[in-house]
């Protein structure tokens, strides 16, 4: 459960700061289609990626890992 729950932050979190796919791409050197399989919970991203999206979204990296339980 937890992959879909980050899945939905991510996408929520770039959409919220009206970032595409490609900006957020550019902002990390993530290819787009790598990011959109972690924003539909085909892929899970490693720590050290979910750090470097939370950087580039500028948000808390618990804000991914676990900001569904918080609402």
């Amino acid at each position: 459960m937890m992959q879909q729950e980050i899945a939905t932050q991510l996408r929520v979190s770039r959409a919220e700061r009206g970032l595409s796919l490609e900006e957020l791409s550019l902002k990390t050197r993530i290819g787009t289609e790598k990011l959109l399989r972690y924003e539909t919970g085909e892929e899970i991203p490693t720590e050290p990626t979910l750090l470097m999206l939370s950087n580039a979204l500028e948000i808390p990296v618990a804000n991914l890992v676990d900001g569904l339980h918080d609402e």
